[in-house]
C-alpha cells in the first residue's frame, strides 16, 4: 500500500505539486479560526468575529468556480499566482491596520476570500498529464482527499504556535507568506505553465451546464451540510459530557476515520464504472452518519465518529473522478471548484441549521441533522441516476472524443482522458 503512494509520489513534479497545493491552501485551511483569534486579541467580540469569517467564507464560495473558470480560459499562473498575492494583502491588511475602521477590515475579508486561489481543482487538472497512468490518477485523487485531513489537523496547530510563539497579528502575516510560497511553487512549475484547458464551448453556465456535475453538486452540499453539523454537534456534546477535549476527540476520530478510508482505497483499483461507485460510497456515508443520533458515552461515541469519517475520503475521491468524467470540455477546473464551493456552502447552512437544532434537542438533535444530511445525499444521487450515467451526457462524448485521440497518439489505455498538456 504505502509503496504504491511512494511511486506515485517519485513521478517527476507529482511530490512537488501536492506539497505546494497544501501549502499554498493553508490560508484558506486555517483562515476562520485565524480571524476569530485575531478579532478576539483586538477586542473585537465573538460576534463580530463570526461575521468576519462569514463573510470570508461566503467570498471564498462565490470566487473558487469563477476564478476556476479563469483558469480554464487564461492558464493556471495567470489567474493563481495573482490570486494568491491579492488575498494575502486583503488577509494581512486588518494585520496592519487592526479592526478600525470595520468597514475597511469587511471589505478586506471579501477580498480574501473572493481571490483565494483555487489550487485544489488545478491540482486535480494537472494529475492526469502528469501522472499519465489511469490507476495513478485515481490513487491521486485519493491522496488528495487524505491530504485534505492532514492539513485540516495540521493547519489550526500552525496557527496557534504562531500566536503561543508570537501574536495573533503574526499567525495572519506567517499562514500568508506560506499560502503565496506554496502558490509560486505550483505556478512556476512545469506542468502549471503547460497545462492547457481543452478548446470550451461558449457558455454563461460553464461547468454547469452538465447535468452530471448539477447533480454532483446538489448530493454534496448535503455532505457539507453534514459534516458542518458535525462540528457543532460534537461541541454539544461535550459540554454534555464534561466538556474538556471530548469535542477534539470526536473531530478528531472522524479525520482518523477518513484518512485511514482514504489510504486504503487509493491502495487498489476497484472494478465497474465511479458513478455506481460513487452512490454506494454516499450510501456508506450515510449509514456511518445515522447512528451518532445515538450519542452512547464518549469512548462509544469516538469510536462511532472514527466509522463515519472511514467512507468520506473515498467518497471525495471518487467523486473527482466522477467531476473530471462529466465536466464540459474546457471546464475541468472550474468544475473542480464547484464541488469545493458547494461543500464549503453546504458546511455553513448545516452550521446555521444544527445551532436551533442542539437549542431544542440537545446533541441528539444536532448529530441527526448530520445523519439527515448524509441521506439527502443518497436521495440526490438515486433519484438523479440518468442525469449521472457512466454512459450518458458528457462522459459518453468525452470518451469517444479521448478513444480517438488515444488510438492516433498510440495510447496505452484507450479511455482514459489524459489531460492537456501542451
Amino acid at each position: 500500500m504505502a509503496a504504491g503512494y511512494a511511486e506515485l509520489l517519485r513521478t517527476r513534479h507529482a511530490a512537488r505539486l501536492l506539497v505546494g497545493t497544501l501549502i499554498g491552501r493553508l490560508p484558506n485551511a486555517t483562515g476562520p479560526l485565524a480571524i476569530v483569534l485575531f478579532t478576539r486579541a483586538e477586542g473585537g467580540s465573538y460576534v463580530l468575529a463570526g461575521a468576519l469569517s462569514a463573510v470570508y467564507g461566503l467570498s471564498n464560495a462565490i470566487g473558487q468556480p469563477l476564478l476556476g473558470r479563469a483558469v480554464d480560459v487564461y492558464g493556471q499562473p495567470r489567474v493563481i499566482l495573482p490570486a494568491a498575492v491579492i488575498s494575502a494583502l486583503g488577509m494581512t491588511l486588518p494585520a496592519a491596520v487592526g479592526l478600525d475602521p470595520l468597514p475597511v477590515v469587511y471589505a478586506a475579508m471579501v477580498v480574501a476570500g473572493f481571490f483565494t486561489p483555487p489550487l485544489e481543482g488545478g491540482l486535480r487538472a494537472l494529475w492526469p498529464g502528469v501522472l499519465k497512468r489511469e490507476d495513478r490518477v485515481h490513487a491521486a485523487y485519493a491522496l488528495d482527499a487524505v491530504a485534505q485531513e492532514v492539513l485540516f489537523a495540521v493547519g489550526p496547530l500552525l496557527v496557534t504556535t504562531c500566536v503561543a510563539a508570537w501574536s495573533e497579528r503574526s499567525a495572519l502575516l506567517v499562514v500568508n507568506v506560506f499560502g503565496v510560497l506554496g502558490a509560486l511553487s505550483v505556478a512556476v512549475s512545469a506542468p502549471s505553465r503547460q497545462w492547457r484547458s481543452a478548446p470550451r464551448e461558449a457558455h454563461w453556465l460553464g461547468a454547469l451546464r452538465s447535468s452530471g456535475i448539477v447533480v454532483l453538486v446538489a448530493s454534496f452540499f448535503f455532505v457539507g451540510a453534514a459534516l458542518g453539523s458535525i462540528a457543532v454537534a460534537a461541541v454539544a456534546y461535550a459540554d454534555a459530557h464534561g466538556g474538556g477535549m471530548v469535542s477534539s476527540y470526536l473531530l478528531s476520530a472522524l479525520g482518523v476515520g477518513a484518512l485511514l478510508g482514504g489510504v486504503v482505497y487509493g491502495a487498489r483499483q476497484w472494478p465497474g464504472h465511479p458513478e455506481n461507485r460513487l452512490r454506494l460510497l454516499v450510501a456508506l456515508l450515510a449509514v456511518g452518519y445515522v447512528p451518532l443520533a445515538v450519542t452512547p458515552g464518549v469512548v462509544g461515541m469516538t469510536l462511532l465518529a472514527g466509522l463515519s469519517g472511514v467512507s468520506l475520503a473515498p467518497a471525495l475521491a471518487c467523486a473527482f473522478v466522477v467531476v473530471d468524467r462529466h465536466a464540459p470540455r474546457g471546464t475541468v477546473t472550474e468544475a473542480f471548484s464547484w464541488l469545493v464551493t458547494t461543500i464549503g456552502v453546504g458546511s455553513a447552512v448545516g452550521m446555521t441549521v444544527v445551532g436551533p437544532a442542539v437549542q431544542r434537542g440537545g446533541p441528539a438533535a444536532g448529530f441527526a441533522v448530520a445523519g439527515a444530511g448524509g441521506v439527502a445525499a443518497l436521495v440526490v444521487l438515486l433519484s438523479t441516476k440518468r442525469f449521472l450515467s457512466p454512459g450518458g451526457g458528457v462522459a459518453a462524448s468525452r470518451a469517444v472524443r479521448v478513444t480517438a485521440e488515444n488510438d492516433r497518439n498510440g495510447a496505452a489505455q484507450p479511455g482514459f482522458r489524459a489531460g492537456h498538456q501542451a
